[in-house]
């Protein structure tokens, strides 16, 4: 799902019937992420790109083939999986921790970007062999390997057991006789396992190349296994969405990621893969990269009560005008912009998410300049331009749409992307619910992460379960301000005592 084109003059999404390489994008896979019409450069653009895959392409062959060929026709071609740790479609556009990394290559051999992102590990290395210029996937570093060369390791892939809540605790290798275990095939995991069945003889597992992560944590939630092998950064992503499974213990030895590329393409691409890479771990970047995409796995946490009690006292009095302001201005009630403000940013005006969106109301670039927002670290700014936003997708939305089921998909429009929200609601439809209810839409966000039902939508893959999260903190939060707001005009002097206490002694 999905292709990027993306140059020095800036990104192009494809469109059915671009050419990738050696082949035509499917129908299926996504249009433009705006409704707007092409405009006429963005047609001219696509054209020339068009004419680019056309052209007879230049031989892969010889020491410097690939590389010389991907310079001549100023296109790198990528076969990519379509989940969070890889490429997908995020609330600031394409986004992924192994996207960034192509995007820099791209963009450091000066050419553009294309990408297939519908595979899984093995059709990925199988089609990197016959077609495509490299494949980066979450591939684990397989020397060896018939038909493929890997890149220099990338990060370091720790393997971690992970059980069903309410199992006996599964603290060692012993613990996995019997139970029913799955992974997924090519990721290394199954590796690591039979390894560990040298030792113990009796270890049996699943692995299929059907499943992704978040597949295979509902798997085990849901009771269809016992356990699962997956990578402890897969886990930490997901975690919040599969409340009833739990970490285990790690598993082996770490492996490493890669990137593969076609062994008949020579060794110049692979070689300048190294350079690029070697020049990001030297520079701090690489490590700044993985902080950001993996580094934080408690966005979506509720905080407590006490917590935020404490929060309403210390910080939201230097916001709270502007969040009436703009509440006035947009028809909301100020304590849900306030609350929505706290799930974003727990009211920082210099916040930065892992996916770069920045401000108090954690505002991307691209909406930050639909809303003539010049500053997002300003709170006034910010405050104002989120409000805006949240009442143009509340507006955009269709009208059959109504009351706090309009609003609660609003909400999660704005974390997630109306073109997500809209895949959802045609899969709640698809499922017999009504889509034009909250209730049932919370139920198909999170099937966005599940590979099943993703490569049948528009926009793709998405962290489904995070808007549902996301909507349901908020409620909390704003619960919470009107019960303090009703406890203020009810007890005027108790608050005046609680906010001014008179000395002691």
């Amino acid at each position: 799902m999905g292709e990027e084109i993306e140059g020095g003059a800036g990104r192009v999404t494809a469109v059915a019937g671009l050419c990738i390489v050696k082949g035509l994008i499917p129908a299926r896979h996504r249009m433009p992420s705006t409704p707007n019409a092409l405009s006429g450069r963005l047609a001219i653009r696509l054209l020339a790109l068009i004419a680019l895959c056309l052209l007879p392409e230049p031989p892969r062959s010889g020491p410097d083939g690939l590389l010389e060929a991907i310079r001549e026709r100023e296109l790198l071609s990528v076969h990519t999986r379509n989940t969070p740790t890889t490429f997908y479609e995020g609330r600031e556009g394409p986004t992924g921790f192994e996207y960034e990394l192509m995007r820099r290559f791209a963009g450091q051999l000066g050419v553009s970007l294309t990408l297939r992102a519908d595979h899984h590990i093995e059709s990925a290395l199988a089609a990197v062999r016959q077609q495509g210029d490299m494949a980066a996937a979450a591939l684990p570093l397989e020397p060896g390997r018939p038909g493929v060369i890997f890149s220099r390791p990338i990060i370091a892939l720790e393997p971690v057991v992970v059980y069903r809540r309410g199992l006996p605790p599964v603290e060692d290798p012993g613990s996995l006789v019997g139970l029913a275990i799955g992974t997924i095939a090519g990721a290394g995991t199954g590796r690591v396992l039979a390894e560990v069945k040298r030792e113990l003889p009796a270890l049996e597992w699943v692995d299929s190349a059907e499943v992704e992560v978040a597949e295979l944590l509902g798997m085990v939630e849901d009771g269809e296994l016992d356990a699962a092998v997956l990578y402890d950064h897969q886990f930490r992503l997901n975690r919040l969405f599969f409340p009833g499974v739990e970490r285990g213990f790690p598993l082996g030895d770490p492996l490493s990621m890669a990137w593969a590329f076609p062994a008949e393409g020579g060794l110049a691409l692979a070689e300048a893969a190294n350079r690029f890479l070697a020049g990001l771990r030297e520079s701090g970047e690489l490590d700044a990269l993985v902080a950001r995409y993996f580094g934080h796995d408690d966005y979506l946490e509720y905080v407590g009560t006490r917590t935020f009690l404490d929060h309403v006292e210390a910080r939201l009095p230097d916001y709270a005008a502007l969040f009436r302001e703009a509440a006035r201005a947009t028809d909301f009630d100020w304590k849900l912009l306030a609350a929505v403000g706290y799930q974003e940013s727990h009211w920082d005006p210099l916040a930065t998410s892992p996916t770069g969106v920045r401000g108090l109301m954690m505002l991307t670039n691209a909406t930050a300049g639909d809303l003539g927002v010049d500053d997002r670290l300003d709170p006034a700014q910010s405050i104002h331009g989120g409000a805006r936003y949240l009442r143009q997708l509340h507006e955009r939305l269709p009208d059959s749409i109504q009351g706090d089921d309009r609003l609660y998909m609003a909400m999660a429009a704005y974390n997630v992307g109306l073109g997500h929200l809209y895949d959802a609601r045609r899969i709640t439809e698809t499922r017999g619910g009504d889509p034009d209810r909250w209730r049932d839409v919370r139920e198909s966000l999170p099937l966005l992460q599940e590979r099943e039902w993703h490569s049948q939508t528009r926009y793709g893959y998405a962290r489904g379960g995070e808007p549902v999260l996301y909507v349901r903190n908020i409620r909390r939060y704003y619960e919470i301000l009107s019960y303090v707001e009703r406890s203020r005009r009810q007890f005027p002097l108790l608050d005046t005592r609680a906010r001014d206490p008179e000395p002691s002694g």
